[in-house]
């Protein structure tokens, strides 16, 4: 498995941007293919985004689509999620998670490793 710790979260206005980092440690990095995911008060943990283990693909929700980007640097070991446009209801709490091999879903029981979170906040 790898250890993942993110960062980056915060509180911002409506309309803002952030990025969220994910560094991760311990297994090969670029063997992991790497999610987003949020979970806001009293809501199940629902996907943001995923990219594949060499970055060449990225898949989104609908409610990402258009506003959030995910990247990821394999030399760094991390992975980023760029949120633009930001709105109230994107508030939540961020979870970065890495799943072994090539395969993407947008399943969270799909993942191997999680990190602890970052909470992201919008006011209106």
């Amino acid at each position: 498995q790898v250890q993942l710790v993110e960062s980056g979260g915060g509180l911002v206005q409506a309309g803002d941007s952030l990025r969220l980092s994910c560094a991760a440690s311990g297994r090969t990095f670029s063997s992991y293919s790497m999610g987003w995911f949020r979970q806001a008060p009293g809501k199940e943990r629902e996907f943001v985004a995923a990219v594949t283990y060499s970055g060449g693909r990225t898949y989104y929700a609908d409610s990402s689509k258009g506003r959030f980007t995910i990247s990821r640097d394999n030399a760094k070991s991390t992975v980023y999620l760029q949120m633009n446009s930001l709105k109230p209801e994107d508030t939540a709490v961020y979870s970065c998670a890495a799943k072994f091999g090539m395969i993407v879903t947008t399943t969270p029981a799909s993942f191997d490793s999680w990190g602890q979170g970052t909470q992201v906040t919008v006011s209106s």
